[in-house]
């Protein structure tokens, strides 16, 4: 299913799809510093349902920081869409998901394109780290700093390919990132799911307030995460996670069926 031959390598993802979901296509964005691996449960699941799903890796992702540091938040979100809109091309509706950064870059495709729905885990849109607010100068006096860590992690430590240190240009860019995001959400008008962690050490929960209070869609659903931290594709509400999603699929992929011309 993945264009990797390496086991466990950050690449991407990409499945043609089969049976009766083969027409419906899922594409799936992963997040800040981190490559599809930190999504490939999600991904090979919908892909065991049938759909046709892509999972592109992030220009200055899945290399080394230094990489990261010279890439643009309209380089990630330019590469995503691309995916999007090849995937929508050859399928007959096609929706966007994503986590953490990755939800962000998914809300904003789905402002700027007819997607059948988008469905996003622990969606950032702010920071807890109010220095954040001067990013712009600090990145000039500190080129790096450590990742966040969460205190009590709830899932088995994994290797999905996050970066051990953390570019402040890059943080800059996702600053904008948000920003962009923010600014677009009255215009999506597709169906929503947000996942959201209880124990969410990077991703405060101003970012799901925001998305409620100014998203256009009037079919919005949020499904708690209880047991989840921050990465909750890889942790204990996984299974929920991708039951829900697959359900949600199914289900506006129906609809749209049914409101399509005969």
């Amino acid at each position: 299913m993945t264009e990797s031959s390496v086991p466990d390598s950050p690449r991407p993802f990409r499945y043609a799809g089969h049976g009766e979901n083969a027409r419906t296509g899922i594409a799936l964005c992963h997040g800040f510093t981190g490559s599809p691996l930190s999504i490939m449960p999600w991904a090979e699941h919908l892909a065991a349902h049938g759909f046709a799903v892509t999972v592109p890796l992030l220009p200055g992702h899945g290399t080394h920081w230094r990489d990261l540091a010279r890439t643009s938040w309209r380089d990630w979100y330019g590469t995503f869409e691309e995916s999007y809109l090849e995937l929508a091309g050859r399928t007959s509706r096609c929706f966007v998901a994503g986590l953490s950064m990755g939800g962000a870059v998914a809300l904003r495709a789905a402002a700027r394109h007819p997607v059948a729905g988008v469905a996003v885990v622990n969606p950032g849109l702010s920071f807890y780290d109010r220095r954040v607010r001067y990013i712009g100068a600090l990145k000039h006096v500190m080129r790096t700093t450590a990742p966040i860590e969460e205190e009590n992690p709830t899932s088995a430590p994994t290797d999905d390919g996050d970066y051990s240190r953390t570019p402040l240009a890059a943080v800059h860019e996702l600053k904008k990132l948000f920003r962009s995001t923010s600014r677009s959400l009255p215009s999506i008008t597709a169906p929503a799911l947000v996942f959201k962690s209880a124990q969410d050490a990077v991703v405060p929960p101003s970012s799901l307030a925001m998305i409620s209070k100014r998203i256009g869609s009037k079919d919005l659903r949020v499904v708690p995460l209880p047991h989840s931290g921050h990465v909750a594709t890889l942790d204990l509400d996984a299974p929920l996670i991708l039951e829900e999603s697959a359900a949600f699929f199914l289900q506006h992929a129906t609809d749209r069926v049914a409101s399509e011309p005969s």
